[in-house]
């Protein structure tokens, strides 16, 4: 395509006319046109042009100066672009199309809400929601910014402040820091502009803390859901909250310590809780109590070679919607929805991918999966899904992505099997073509996977409804579908076998914790030691540790996690609290241990109603889950609650 003609847009322009003056509405859609096409001098004739479609293009930026100031609608949707910021020329701007611009991420949707302050769609969605997050962002960043230039400009005389003035922009971008990673590239830019008017008015005036306000309005209503396969509760327990109010913040959570074992103990660690949020309502709505939330995953740390570097960015799942959350701020970065679905389980992993412009990048990538047993990759930065894998005729219970291969994705089903898929990089489509590499039989629901932490190339375990399994996974053997290959029984006899286990996590590389084989305990279990008594055998009893107190309840399906760096697991109950065990003297502890079930380092207690603002009468806690750091804490409740806690 050549540069446009006033005859090309009198073609394609409504209504029709002989004057450009008079064009209302302009098609330009699929025409190969590149950025240079866009002759700001023919365009800026469109004076009462007020709807412009450029989708299924090549265009990389749009020009600064097309003088189209009467727009309102704007559909660039699949193509190149990589920056945002000249949308600001069009101020009556209220729908506006970006998907299909794989380069576009979670910090441009909110360049746009910041910069259209008339906008009310965004991608056919209701727009206001990603400008309250804006709004938020925006009066958190202002604060920081005039703190930082209060504290940088009393450190220096009025001869040196005249001077330094131009370098405080730069100090600014440097330290003032907020949010999450996936959020670095808005909130530098919105600091740098706080910074820029506060050097200008000579710290006379300071910047505005608010964008313009836009009305929350509910999202869409979408159809009933079909319930989930497996329920984790036999019977509702109600949770009231206030009719409006959906997320809140409250002080420091209620602590029960209790005692440790081997006659000493630890200081108590302080978590405080700082979001609970009804993200996965239906239709948006804070009445919602009944949605179950099934699982919650922290994306994986952007610095590669960091040990022990994780994300404050958590996804949960439940019912038809996946949300991705920053810890530290409560907002829902991104929600995900597919109607009809209903989501168990949840997965990270991180892709290099090279562009068609031969550019390397590093994608998180989610997998979710649920009721229709087919897996969903959703490219979270950019936020759509680039892939969706048909892995099960029956719904998918739980996923794990290889700990050693980033492409490498186990998929563990109600109809007793779990394959191992190659789910590849995306083409230049930005789509992923999966390959099945292994399937491996069970004899009942597989619940839980977890790769053996010191060959996990090597063993996967799996807590299964009948008991605890494993698996050779192996690649260079020649068998593509395998059965289990050994079974683990928590105590001496065969009447231990076929227990559910419904918790299993590794604390360490050799040390695994369990859940489920025995009421009111939770098992720490050596798999070296296990494995070297295996012999022959096909059933094998495992070598405990120790076993840790935990709740008598005899409900189950409650999943229990760990931070192997930290020596800590969690485990939530029926009664609305978490469960935490600092296990490291356990870990090096000499044998004999002690029989007795070890008490947890202490449990943390629901909220009490007046620090809720809530009227919380009690609340199952099924999943808890921190990140590798054990700096946040994200706990599920069976009554629509994401709760948040951080760790001082």
């Amino acid at each position: 395509m050549g540069p446009l003609s006033p005859r090309l847009l009198m073609q394609r322009g409504r209504p029709k006319s002989d004057r450009l003056g008079k064009i209302r509405s302009l098609d330009l859609s699929g025409l190969k046109l590149l950025s240079e096409h866009l002759d700001p001098k023919l365009l800026s004739r469109l004076t009462q042009l007020q709807e412009l479609d450029l989708s299924n293009n090549q265009l990389e930026t749009l020009p600064a100066n097309l003088g189209l100031s009467h727009l309102r609608i704007l559909r660039c949707a699949n193509n190149q672009l990589g920056d945002v910021t000249a949308l600001c020329q069009f101020p009556q701007l209220e729908e506006l199309s970006l998907e299909g611009n794989p380069f576009l991420t979670v910090s441009d949707n909110l360049k746009v809400s910041f910069l259209l302050p008339k906008l009310r769609k965004v991608n056919g969605k209701d727009a206001s929601f990603t400008s309250c997050q804006v709004e938020s962002l925006n009066r958190e960043l202002t604060s920081r910014v005039t703190a930082h230039w209060e504290k940088f400009m009393a450190s220096m005389s009025p001869e040196e402040a005249e001077k330094a003035q131009a370098d405080f922009v730069r100090s600014a971008v440097r330290d003032v820091h907020y949010g999450p990673e996936s959020l670095s590239e808005f909130t530098q830019w919105r600091v740098w502009m706080i910074s820029e008017e506060l050097v200008a008015s000579g710290g006379t005036q300071r910047p505005e803390a608010d964008v313009p306000e836009k009305s929350l309005k509910a999202t869409t209503a979408q159809e009933p859901r079909a319930r989930p396969v497996a329920l984790k509760r036999p019977d509702d327990v109600p949770l009231n909250l206030s009719p409006n109010k959906r997320v809140c913040t409250s002080p420091l959570t209620q602590v029960e310590g209790c005692p440790m074992g081997f006659g000493g103990s630890q200081p108590a660690l302080k978590l405080e809780p700082l979001h609970f949020l009804q993200c996965h309502s239906k239709n948006n709505s804070p009445e919602d109590l009944e949605t179950q939330l099934w699982a919650c995953a922290f994306e994986p740390a952007w610095e590669e070679g960091c040990a022990g570097a994780s994300s404050q960015t958590v996804a949960t799942c439940g019912g038809e919607a996946v949300c991705v959350i920053d810890c530290q701020t409560g907002i829902v970065l991104h929600k995900y929805k597919a109607p009809g679905e209903e989501f168990f389980s949840v997965a990270w992993t991180a892709l290099t991918v090279v562009t068609h412009t031969g550019h390397k990048k590093r994608w998180s990538v989610l997998a979710a999966a649920g009721l229709r047993g087919q897996v969903r990759l959703l490219h979270v930065r950019a936020g759509f899904c680039c892939g969706v894998v048909r892995a099960h005729k029956k719904a998918i219970a739980t996923l794990c992505f290889s700990p050693t291969h980033e492409t490498h994705l186990f998929t563990a089903s109600y109809d007793k099997r779990i394959i191992l898929w190659d789910i590849g990089v995306p083409n230049q489509d930005y789509r992923f073509q999966a390959s099945q590499l292994l399937t491996l039989d069970t004899t009942s629901t597989p619940l839980r996977l977890c790769p053996v932490a010191s060959c996990p190339d090597a063993y996967l375990l799996a807590g299964c409804e009948g008991g605890c399994c494993c698996w050779d996974v192996r690649l260079d053997q020649p068998q593509k579908r395998r059965v289990c290959e050994v079974e683990f029984v928590f105590s001496e006899g065969s009447e231990a076998s076929g227990q559910r286990v419904d918790g299993l996590a590794f604390v360490n590389e050799d040390v695994v914790a369990s859940k489920g084989s025995n009421l009111g305990t939770i098992c720490l279990w050596s798999w070296s030691q296990t494995w070297l008594g295996r012999g022959t055998q096909s059933t094998v009893a495992v070598v405990v540790l120790a076993q840790l107190q935990w709740s008598p309840t005899d409900l189950a399906y409650f999943s229990l996690s760990t931070c192997p760096d930290k020596g800590i697991v969690l485990c939530g109950d029926e009664e609305g609290s978490v469960w935490v065990y600092d296990v490291r003297h356990i870990l090096t502890q000499q044998p004999p241990l002690p029989a007795t079930p070890q008490a947890p380092t202490q449990i943390l207690k629901w909220p009490q109603p007046q620090a809720l603002s809530h009227t919380v009468t009690k609340t199952m806690v099924n999943t808890v889950v921190a990140n590798p750091t054990f700096t946040y804490l994200t706990a599920l409740t069976d009554s629509n609650i994401v709760a948040i806690w951080k760790r001082h």
